[in-house]
């Protein structure tokens, strides 16, 4: 291919959620062909998987400028700005009119299972700025096919690799051969089939997030109900549990995120979770029907019927390796990004707005966005994640300016706003706005956000 015919090929997006639909949808508005693959049968399919799920920010802060002007013609009505979505509302209110209106932009069951440089594997220096990417893509059916790009934004978040729950970051032994009885996300204890899978049953719950809290209240609410029997939960930290275990409390700014925490608490308090600190799994074991889990220091729990494991995602890398990529050892995430994202460090609320220079890999012309970006970091807010794609489609039109200046302004409070598990907060008059778009059944830690930590 003639390399001066580069710029006139699309510029492929990986994932139709949130930031990925948010990106496309600032290409057409800059006049640049957007190709949007999504391995999923609908766009935003992995915010779908948590339908049931309330975010912590409210509607005002979850859908994109430049994304509502291309929504505006259509007669789309923009939700109550200061109400909270769930997951679901999400998807169904403003991710899938998104998806339609950019139409055959949006590829859906397409999987990419690789993306290069044209002709170049990642050790060719030779002539490898000027050649496309090469985006290796597998249809639903099994049919493969190449696709050239200008640039990639790879917006396709961490959902799908949830971390495990060995205290060494790997699988526990025995985790693999009892996969059947565990879950790695939240469950839906309003779906008959998953609330008759936990009723009346012990289950150990792993983590010490937002993820977390979610899981042990919503077990404890079914262990009061008519139906709950002798449910029950094994609460298992890796850390010991202090003063600031349960967030804030009733003297949280933000009275849900608060609540969340108290309800966690509650279910300990009340006796429907018994909390085991300091244990780092090590080993799931089979006890006839049931399953053991056996800590690094020795230390075996007595039998579980159902595990959770909530300790967090963490990107997949695997398709995106004949690319040269510069990140952080820890996070995974850009190497001029990761200080500023150091859970140790800052929690969603405390990140300042960020975009193409702290995205930037030695590979020219590719971007991780969005939740992917953060790598193991874990709270993510929505209102970065359309600046970081702002200013990467600047860059990518050629517009330096436009994508070195900072345009969002967060609030001074910094605080993250949201109902988690409940319908609304009881009062938003202290919410400080701007913030996660991970839902809290998914924030495991900043702090632990993704444990929910600041957001």
């Amino acid at each position: 291919m003639n390399v001066t015919a580069t710029d006139q090929l699309p510029v492929v997006v990986i994932g139709a959620g949130p930031a990925g639909l948010a990106a496309a949808a600032h290409l057409v508005d800059r006049g640049l062909e957007a190709l949007v693959f999504e391995a999923g049968a609908q766009a935003g399919a992995a915010v779908r998987a948590w339908s049931h799920v309330r975010l912590f920010s409210a509607w005002g802060e979850v859908i994109d400028p430049v994304a509502e002007k291309l929504l505006a013609p259509t007669g789309w009505v923009k939700p109550d700005a200061d109400t909270y979505p769930t997951g679901g509302d999400w998807a169904a209110a403003y991710l899938q009119p998104l998806a339609d209106v950019l139409g055959h932009r949006v590829r859906l069951n397409v999987r990419v299972t690789g993306v290069s440089r044209a002709g170049r594997d990642r050790v060719v220096d030779v002539d490898r700025d000027e050649q496309p990417f090469t985006v290796h893509i597998q249809h639903d059916d099994g049919r493969e096919e190449r696709v050239l790009a200008r640039a990639v934004i790879d917006a396709s978040g961490t959902w799908s690799t949830p971390s495990p729950a060995g205290g060494d970051g790997l699988p526990a032994l025995g985790e693999r051969a009892a996969a059947e009885r565990i879950s790695y996300r939240v469950p839906d204890l309003k779906d008959p089939a998953v609330r008759a899978r936990y009723a009346g049953r012990r289950t150990a719950v792993i983590g010490s997030g937002a993820s977390a809290f979610t899981a042990l209240a919503s077990l404890a609410a079914l262990a009061k109900s008519r139906d709950g029997g002798d449910t029950r939960a094994t609460w298992i930290l890796r850390r010991s549990i202090s003063g600031s275990t349960f967030g804030g409390g009733s003297a949280d700014q933000l009275p849900a995120r608060g609540a969340l925490g108290l309800a966690a608490k509650a279910a300990v308090d009340e006796g429907y979770a018994d909390a085991v600190t300091g244990f780092r799994t090590d080993a799931i074991e089979r006890d006839g029907e049931h399953l053991v889990l056996v800590a690094e220091d020795g230390r075996r729990l007595d039998p579980v019927d159902e595990v959770i494991v909530l300790t967090g995602f963490r990107p997949d890398l695997t398709f995106l390796g004949e690319l040269r990529l510069g990140l952080d050892e820890r996070l995974q995430a850009p190497v001029e990004l990761a200080p500023l994202i150091d859970p140790n460090q800052h929690s969603c609320g405390t990140v300042y707005p960020h975009g193409v220079k702290e995205l930037a890999h030695p590979e020219e012309g590719v971007y991780l966005v969005g939740m992917k970006s953060y790598g193991r970091a874990p709270s993510f807010l929505a209102l970065t994640g359309y600046e970081q794609v702002r200013s990467v489609v600047a860059a990518i039109s050629g517009d330096r300016e436009s994508a070195e200046r900072v345009e969002l302004v967060l609030p001074e409070t910094g605080v993250c706003g949201g109902a988690g598990l409940f319908d609304q907060p009881t009062d938003t008059s202290t919410d400080g706005g701007g913030c996660c778009a991970t839902p809290a059944a998914l924030q495991i830690g900043i702090g632990s956000p993704a444990a929910s930590g600041g957001c």
